[in-house]
């Protein structure tokens, strides 16, 4: 398969929102199997690590600087896929919750709230939707902790209170980590000893998918992130108790856009024509059309982009699964026409958005196999 192909997301078989109740069937608690089939005879508690950008693909250009990591991946290699789009809010609500995109409506990066013309960045969210009205799936942390299984989440401090943190992580107890020395040491402290009651133990580290967005994939600094996620494994693997496993994952996986791939919404009357707001991101584009323009808009679209872009009605996207299923409280939160990138095309938005994420190298979102296809390495002490 060529690292540019459609990858379909495998929901409810081998995706990312079957991790957790796969674990979690393994810590006892009622209502979740282990539908990935996880070897894990004998573990009472399960330290979780999601590395943000962490695709399939990129593992062997991160492995001459990640000697742990390229072991983990050759000892136990075992990729399964993120959801859709592939993007960091929309994978770790459907890590934290279990279900598909549709279900949870965290549709992703940037969201137009039904009604308005207000975009909400789940990146930068705090209170306002409030995240368990506008998420209000159960996590699979509220329901561990229902059982009195001991749950905890390990990340940044600055995203303690965010409204992504409460919608995918509600009911773990937090504990701030600011770099990989004490995301390692938290991690470890929520699995407690061996002995000790059974635990699950989640950490984010998300300096791989920044350092690539900023830098490019294999970019010194991209390098440099890469070495501090080997640094990261090795302290939790010699740290686990003797009845602990770890399971390592990503969100998406990442690709660099070239200048000359990037076609640019607010420099263009021609894909402005007919649309009212413009959201998403630049892998994948959710415009919501102005009334009775939708078919001038897809027309357009599809006629400007080409082949660098599938570009669809919102209800043939959804018809496809690409979501899973959807709602109807969450159907008017995905664009009425929606530009999925092909290749290593983009459509940035510099006025429309935060001028910063057209000056980005590297992106995510649409459904490639580099984007879409993601580890799950699975070790013990």
């Amino acid at each position: 398969m060529s690292e540019f192909d459609q990858v379909v997301p495998r929901y409810g078989a081998d995706s990312l929102m079957d991790v957790l109740p796969s674990a979690l069937a393994h810590l006892g608690v009622p209502g979740v199997s282990d539908i990935l089939g996880l070897e894990l005879a004998g573990v009472r508690r399960i330290a979780v690590l999601l590395v943000d950008g962490l695709g399939w693909h990129q593992i062997p250009t991160a492995a001459p600087f990640a000697p742990t990591l390229a072991d983990l991946a050759a000892r136990a290699p075992r990729m399964i896929t993120t959801g859709f789009p592939s993007t960091t809010p929309t994978s770790l609500v459907s890590l934290g919750t279990g279900v598909s995109p549709g279900t949870h409506g965290v549709l992703g990066f940037r969201v137009a709230i039904p009604g308005t013309d207000t975009v909400l960045t789940h990146t930068h969210w705090r209170s306002d939707p409030d995240p368990a009205d506008w998420q209000p799936v159960p996590t699979l942390f509220e329901r561990a902790e229902a059982t009195g299984l001991a749950v905890s989440v390990a990340n940044r401090p600055e995203f303690a209170h965010s409204g992504l943190t409460v919608a995918a992580n509600r009911g773990a107890a937090y504990r701030s980590a600011s770099d990989v020395d004490e995301l390692a040491e938290a991690m470890l402290k929520g699995l407690g000893d061996a002995g000790s009651p059974p635990a699950l133990s989640y950490g984010y580290y998300p300096d791989l998918d920044r350092y690539g967005h900023v830098f490019g994939v294999d970019s010194e600094p991209w390098r440099e992130a890469a070495a501090q996620v080997d640094r990261l494994l090795d302290r939790v693997l010699h740290g686990l108790p003797t009845d602990a496993a770890l399971l390592v994952t990503a969100d998406h996986g990442q690709l660099d856009v070239p200048a000359h791939h990037r076609f640019d919404f607010d420099a263009d009357p021609r894909l402005q024509a007919g649309v009212r707001v413009v959201a998403g991101e630049p892998r994948v584009r959710y415009l919501h059309t102005l009334p009775g323009a939708t078919d001038d808009v897809l027309a357009t679209w599809t006629e400007v982009l080409g082949d660098a872009a599938w570009v669809a009605r919102r209800e043939d996207v959804i018809a496809q699964g690409w979501f899973g299923p959807v709602p109807d409280r969450n159907v008017e939160r995905i664009g009425d026409v929606v530009a999925i990138c092909h290749g290593t095309h983009a459509v940035v938005a510099p006025h429309s958005e935060h001028a910063i994420k057209a000056m980005l190298i590297a992106y995510h979102g649409a459904y490639s196999a580099v984007e879409m296809e993601i580890p799950l390495l699975v070790a013990r002490p």
